[in-house]
């Protein structure tokens, strides 16, 4: 098989989200693949990421935008497409968690982790689409959740916000994969991330997790790239509505 199918040269990506963790692995990826990359977080600081993909010799940007309020999610993609001349790769990355028993959870914190993980990724999809469909098409990679498929402890709007992410992937694969636009979801397992930092520091939660894991370790951000790559390139032009699982075998025991 052609390395070409695998080569982003010439593309253009937006990461929201980009500045750690995930979205910054990504990012790196992308670029190490040939893309001119733009990185979207709320302090629009994304020093290290920036440093990474010029390293790579690829153009950087780095964007604020507070992914909380949805209404951001147009101006951001504009502004992207204005800068680069085009959008070819969009990976709706930016997320939170909150978490408390379901019998404990307020309003506020349900709210935030909806907008920010199911509104907000469907307003940056639908801007990303705008933008790919007069180009003849583009790559959209959403970032779902092994709480797509399960339903965890004491995270409920994560997990009602997730399964939504995985539904929406195929919802918009089906609207516009005759544009020429892919949308597909990458599932990650049990990473190495803020947002399992008190997992990890739960001895007991953290021994089970470790144990039920076949590879027998936690993912690192790293371990995504070649998802990523591949779901932004050529090689995935025929993948639509897809949920790649990466988890170590998470979801196979």
């Amino acid at each position: 098989m052609s390395h070409s199918l695998f080569d982003l040269s010439g593309r253009t990506a937006l990461v929201t989200g980009g500045n750690r963790g995930l979205g910054r692995a990504i990012a790196v990826a992308l670029a190490q693949a040939g893309a001119d990359v733009a990185v979207a977080c709320r302090s629009g600081q994304a020093d290290e990421t920036m440093a990474a993909v010029a390293a790579a010799g690829r153009r950087g940007l780095s964007l604020a935008a507070d992914l909380s309020d949805p209404a951001a999610a147009a101006p951001l993609v504009e502004r992207t497409a204005t800068e680069f001349g085009r959008l070819d790769i969009l990976v709706n990355n930016a997320g939170i968690i909150r978490r408390a028993a379901a019998m404990e959870t307020s309003f506020e914190d349900w709210q935030a982790v909806l907008d920010i993980n199911l509104s907000s990724v469907w307003a940056c999809a639908q801007a990303a689409a705008r933008v790919m469909a007069p180009q003849g098409g583009g790559k959209i990679i959403m970032i779902a959740s092994l709480l797509s498929f399960q339903g965890g402890i004491r995270v409920p709007a994560y997990t009602a916000a997730k399964h939504g992410v995985a539904g929406l992937t195929k919802a918009l694969a089906n609207e516009w994969a005759p544009l020429g636009i892919n949308v597909n979801a990458i599932a990650p397992g049990y990473m190495v991330t803020d947002n399992t930092a008190a997992l990890r520091a739960d001895p007991e939660r953290s021994r089970q997790i470790g144990e039920r894991i076949p590879a027998g370790r936690w993912g690192e951000p790293e371990d995504l790239a070649g998802a990523a790559i591949f779901l932004a390139s050529k090689a995935s032009d025929y993948v639509h509505g897809h949920t790649l699982v990466v988890d170590g075998g998470w979801m196979a025991r």
